[in-house]
């Protein structure tokens, strides 16, 4: 056997430890922010401002590399974002200053934001893009849930989640000689990807894609919203302590590793649209409740079940924008606008909450939720990209292969889609030498046949 397979396997791990590391800090922002405000003596919204700072550097970097990871190359655009990522985390662990402390974060924010750049342009060329964005979840839940159990052993300070994320990125190095060099892209490993091209041609899909990376920014700034106010609600209308809001919050975590699970094990069973719009109007009903939570029970309800539908549904969004375009452009996109969304998320809470009390954001939240899902199910519906299921049909966009496909029998989900590359067909002339051919002239082609 040749070595494709290794170098593909090892591609794969690569581009989910980037993913990983990219991920990271926003998973670890509440407790960033909590740090920064005891440690460093801010304020909550200034705590506040300095992640939305963080998620914005880290949003800013994927609209500036969407188009561009092919022509720096993956292994030289994961190793500059990891140096970014170790330097400017470092430097935020290291002083107390606060200049320094922010403009470390928006080092380290680019950083991150470059890697899942790579990481989301590499699973997006893959022929099954949604598992490969589940393992890249799996993996950052896996190694969030690891940290929150850990850093409240090692004492407090703002330093060490700002060592923590630089740590893994510094983990994560080493697998980069999994990518391909300048002028490939990180799909050339994938062992049966869409083959590469220039990165110069439009983008497809356009209408769906804006469609998409729009509604995705308030689908995450008004689930942040709420993430971003949740430890006040348990506190002051639940009235759990601050060692039972813990508790609240580690088992979420832990229905969030749930949630990925169960997203990898469903695939492709019921497409994209059904667990885009049912998750979402899910979603909107759990924070309704946590934000309208008058005891404990229904506020642990809310969180819990909230947190084990999110990755569920954030997996088949980055799965449908790699399907759009095989590039992975719409894939850094959407995840920007993502990022965009995160950052834009603690303020959206903090100014609701203030001007309508917490079941008033909460249902403001809920509205905006259900409004930003409409167009996420519609394109999910009519514009699904590449199929889910690896392997279904690999010449895709031809007419030749949708020819085929109708022929057999095969599902709708199993045709050539919106997004697909065009594939050239040669037609080949078969000289008849004037005569006709009998049918008893043509058989069945065997191993080692003759004549």
């Amino acid at each position: 056997m040749s070595s494709r397979r290794p170098r593909a396997l090892g591609a794969l791990a690569a581009l989910v430890a980037l993913f990983t590391a990219g991920y990271l800090a926003s998973y670890l922002l509440p407790t960033v922010v909590g740090r920064l405000s005891a440690s460093l003596g801010l304020r909550p919204a200034q705590a506040g401002m300095v992640g939305s700072i963080l998620l914005l550097g880290s949003a800013s970097a994927g609209f500036t590399l969407a188009a561009r990871v092919e022509r720096v190359g993956p292994r030289r655009a994961a190793r500059l974002g990891l140096a970014a990522m170790i330097a400017g985390y470092g430097t935020a662990a290291a002083t107390e200053l606060l200049p320094l402390v922010v403009a470390g974060a928006v080092v380290g924010g680019f950083g991150s934001g470059t890697a899942t750049a790579v990481a989301a342009s590499g699973i997006a060329g893959r022929p099954d893009p949604q598992r490969g964005s589940t393992l890249g979840l799996l993996s950052v839940s896996v190694t969030a849930g690891a940290l929150y159990l850990t850093l409240p052993r090692l004492g407090g300070g703002h330093a060490l989640p700002f060592l923590a994320i630089a740590g893994v990125a510094v983990l994560v190095a080493p697998a980069t000689r999994w990518l391909p060099g300048p002028g490939r892209s990180a799909l050339d490993a994938a062992p049966q990807g869409v083959s590469a091209g220039p990165d110069a041609r439009p983008l497809p899909a356009r209408s769906a894609g804006l469609a998409l990376a729009g509604s995705i920014v308030f689908w995450s700034m008004a689930q942040n919203a709420l993430w971003g106010v949740s430890g006040r609600i348990g506190v002051t209308r639940a009235g759990l302590s601050e060692v039972t809001l813990g508790l609240v919050f580690a088992v979420a975590l832990g229905a969030g590793l749930a949630g990925v699970l169960a997203a990898g094990a469903l695939g492709s069973r019921l497409g994209r649209a059904v667990p885009i719009g049912g998750g979402t109007a899910l979603i909107a009903a759990c924070v309704l409740l946590s934000s309208a939570a008058a005891g404990p029970v229904s506020f642990a309800t809310g969180e819990i079940l909230w947190n084990a539908v999110y990755p569920v549904v954030l997996s088949y969004l980055l799965g449908l924008a790699a399907s759009l375009d095989a590039r992975g452009r719409w894939a850094v996109l959407v995840g920007s606008a993502s990022s965009l969304g995160v950052a834009c998320g603690p303020v959206t809470g903090s100014l609701l909450s203030e001007a309508a009390g917490y079941p008033g954001m909460g249902l403001t939240l809920c509205v905006l939720l259900l409004a930003a899902g409409l167009p996420m199910t519609a394109v999910a519906r009519h514009a699904s990209g590449r199929p889910l299921v690896p392997g279904s049909i690999r010449r895709r966009g031809g007419a030749p292969a949708a020819f085929l496909a109708a022929t057999t029998s095969a599902p709708p989900s199993l045709l050539p889609q919106i997004g697909a590359p065009e594939q050239p067909v040669t037609p080949i002339r078969v000289p008849s030498r004037g005569r006709r051919l009998a049918q008893s002239a043509f058989r069945l082609a065997r191993p080692n046949s003759r004549g």
